[in-house]
Parts: structure tokens; sequence; C-alpha cells
């Protein structure tokens, strides 16, 4: 297949879908380099990756029911996170394979839902990969919400996130409550989460939440450089992969994962050679 000529890259203010999905990419970046940093920190990327994908059965329903599948998925994520943050208090964290299960069984539940039950298959692509182009005003609110959220729980919590990072037992006696914070920290990933939905699916969450701030992660040297170079590369990674997306005319959601993917193995590739 011969690739087309490069575009210009000023054609993605052009048209409005593209200049709308730069701009819900760019509140994603924002939402995500912020709390992604302490996702990495905190040792959550697969709650993560778990809260995005465990919305997909509860959004086929809602699309069958005519009911706002953003709703349906908040619900769903916000009780996923007080359902880990509530079995991590009491000492009975399901762990990693526990929670690869739940996966199993969300994706395969929507998947029967979304075809044999209610026959919407045309959907499935659009909820488990997102379409960045073909959002409305509506997602770049909620996204906008998500973004102004996790910086105000940064600037509140972030020093008490960091101690329970760093130094989980101590972290109560400097005045920072574990339950609450932890409590703050999943319910407001959640809800990031869910506002990243429109834009890059249920199984792609973890490019916009982990993988900038891992990169980030492999070179910062504080935990405020770590924040800020996430949100930058997420940024460009977004803008970016939307880039890719219109030169290679594929779904903008997967090029942003790839092209993510990539550039974590290209810099671990390089830490690991200096």
């Amino acid at each position: 297949m011969e690739l087309a000529a490069l575009p210009n890259p000023a054609d993605l203010l052009e048209l409005r879908s593209t200049r709308t999905a730069l701009a819900e990419l760019s509140l994603l970046a924002l939402a995500g380099g912020l709390l992604g940093a302490f996702v990495v920190l905190r040792r959550i990327a697969f709650f993560t990756h778990a809260a995005g994908t465990a919305t997909f059965p509860g959004s086929v329903l809602a699309h069958a029911a005519s009911f706002s599948p953003r709703v349906a998925a908040l619900g769903v994520a916000l009780g996923y996170a007080g359902g880990v943050e509530r079995a991590g208090r009491g000492g009975r964290d399901p762990g990693d394979a526990a929670t690869g299960l739940v996966l199993v069984a969300a994706l395969g539940s929507g998947v029967i839902l979304a075809s044999d039950v209610f026959e919407s298959g045309s959907s499935v692509d659009r909820l488990l990969f997102g379409t960045a182009i073909g959002l409305d005003s509506a997602d770049l609110a909620f996204s906008a919400i998500a973004a102004a959220l996790a910086g105000l729980g940064v600037a509140s919590l972030g020093r008490a996130w960091t101690a329970a990072a760093f130094d989980p037992e101590d972290a109560p006696s400097l005045g920072f409550p574990a339950e609450r914070t932890d409590l703050a920290l999943l319910a407001l990933v959640a809800f990031a989460v869910v506002s990243a939905l429109p834009a890059v699916g249920a199984l792609l969450v973890t490019s916009v939440f982990v993988v900038p701030a891992a990169v980030a992660r492999l070179f910062a040297r504080s935990v405020k450089g770590l924040v800020v170079l996430a949100i930058g590369v997420a940024a460009a990674q977004g803008a970016t992969g939307l880039y890719l997306s219109l030169w290679l005319d594929v779904p903008p959601g997967p090029a942003v994962a790839v092209l993510g993917a990539s550039v974590y193995a290209l810099a671990a590739a390089l830490e690991a050679w200096r």
C-alpha cells in the first residue's frame, strides 16, 4: 500500500472535527499528566485500565436502553473505585489475578450483550477504541471538568499522594488520612477515565493515563518534574498521534496508543543504554 503524502500539520486546524479532537486530546493530556504521575507512583496502572474496561458492559446496556452512556460509565467506574478502596482498607485486596478475571468477564459480557442480546455490534468498536473524530462540545466540557478536578486534586492532595507512594506506613502519622486520600485518587482517576472513553475507548485509556507518565518517570528527578513532563509527553503524544491518524487514515485512538507504546519502548531502551 502506497502511503499518502505527508499532510501539513496546519491541516489539523482546518476541519472542525480535527480541531475538536485536538482540543479533546489536549484536555486529556492535562488530566492524564496530572493524575498519571500519581498512578505510576502509587502503582495503580492496572486499576486504571480496569476502570475503563469495567464500563464496557454498562455502556452497552445504556446504549440499548437509550440511557446516557456517560452516566452509566461514570456510575460503574466510581462504584468500581469505591469497591477497590474498600477491599484494600479491609485487607481484602483482590490482587491482579482477580482483577484480570473481572476484566475478562467485563469484555466477554459486553461483547455478548452487544452482538447477541441487543444486536448492536456496530457500536462495539466505538466503545472499545473510541472515536476522537466525531466528538462534540459535551465531550469537551466533560473532559474540561475532569482536567479541572485533576488539578484541584493534585493541588490539595498531591503531598498526601506523594507521601503514601514513598512511605505508606508512616504517611498517616504525617497527618494524611490514608483512606480518604486513596479514595479521592481512585475516584478522580475513575472520573477522568470516563472522560477519555469517547476519544480512546475502554481498552486504550492507559495510553493517556499510564504511558506518558511511565515515559516521564524514566527521566524525571522530582515529583513536580514528573507531573510537568508527563503532561508534556501526553500532549505531544496526542497531537502527533492525531497527525499520524490523518496521514495514515487510521482511527486516532489506536494511533495514539501505538505511538505511546513505541515512545516508551525507545525511552526505556535509551535509559537502559545510559
